[in-house]
C-alpha cells in the first residue's frame, strides 16, 4: 500500500515538472529543482525519523504528516515557479523631458534704427561737409554731407542696436524635436544631453 502511495506520489510530481517546464526560462527551471529535490530529501529524512517511532500507528500518522507537509513543499515550488515564469520584464520607461542636442544655431537680429540716429549723424555729416570747398561748392558739400552723414548714423545705430540668440534643437527621448531660444549662450553643443525645465533646459 505505502509503496502505492509513493509510486503515485512520484507520477505526480514528475507530470507537475513537465507541466511547467514548457514555459520557463533555464534559471527557473533549476530553480524549481532545487526546490523539489531539496523536499524530497526532508521527505526522506522524516521517513527515517517515523520508521523510530515505538507503535505502528505512531509510524503510520509520522508517515502521513511527512507526506503532507512534501505535497506542500511541492505545491509551494509549483506556485513560485507559476509566479516568476508569468512575470514579464518591466517596459523599459521613456523620460518625456529628457534628450540629446541635435543643433546649436546663432541667429543675428539686426537693431531698428530711430529718427535720433538719422538726425545725429545728418548734422555730423552736414558740418564736415560745410568744411569742404567755397560758395555753391560747400552748400552741396553741405546737403551731401548731411544726407552721407544721416545714412551712416542709421547703419551706425542699427549696428549698435543689433542683437544676438542662440537657437538650441534637442530631439527628445521620445522622438519629438523642440527647439529652444536663449539670449546668451547657453555653453550647448552638439550630443549633449539635456533635460527639460519649464521653458528651458539644463543638462543632465
Amino acid at each position: 500500500m505505502r509503496k502505492k502511495i509513493l509510486l503515485a506520489l512520484v507520477l505526480s510530481t514528475g507530470s507537475i515538472g513537465f507541466a511547467v517546464a514548457a514555459h520557463t526560462t533555464p534559471t527557473q527551471k533549476a530553480e524549481y529543482a532545487t526546490a523539489t529535490k531539496e523536499a524530497a530529501g526532508r521527505y526522506a529524512d522524516d521517513k527515517k525519523l517515523c520508521a523510530e517511532e515505538s507503535t505502528s500507528s505512531t509510524r503510520m500518522q509520522c508517515l502521513r504528516d511527512a507526506r503532507i507537509d512534501y505535497r506542500k513543499a511541492l505545491a509551494a515550488a509549483k506556485v513560485k515557479l507559476k509566479e516568476a515564469s508569468s512575470t514579464k520584464p518591466a517596459a523599459a520607461i521613456v523620460c518625456q523631458d529628457c534628450g540629446k542636442v541635435t543643433a546649436v544655431k546663432v541667429v543675428e537680429k539686426e537693431g531698428e534704427g530711430t529718427p535720433l540716429g538719422v538726425i545725429a549723424g545728418g548734422v555730423a555729416g552736414a558740418v564736415l561737409g560745410h568744411q569742404v570747398g567755397q560758395g555753391r561748392g560747400k552748400d552741396l558739400a553741405t546737403i551731401a554731407g548731411a544726407a552721407g552723414g544721416a545714412y551712416a548714423g542709421h547703419k551706425v545705430e542699427q549696428n549698435v542696436r543689433s542683437t544676438k540668440s542662440w537657437a538650441v534643437t534637442v530631439r527628445m527621448d521620445n522622438g519629438e524635436e523642440r527647439n529652444f531660444n536663449f539670449d546668451k549662450d547657453p555653453g550647448f553643443a552638439a550630443g549633449d544631453l539635456v533635460k527639460q525645465a519649464g521653458e528651458s533646459i539644463v543638462r543632465r
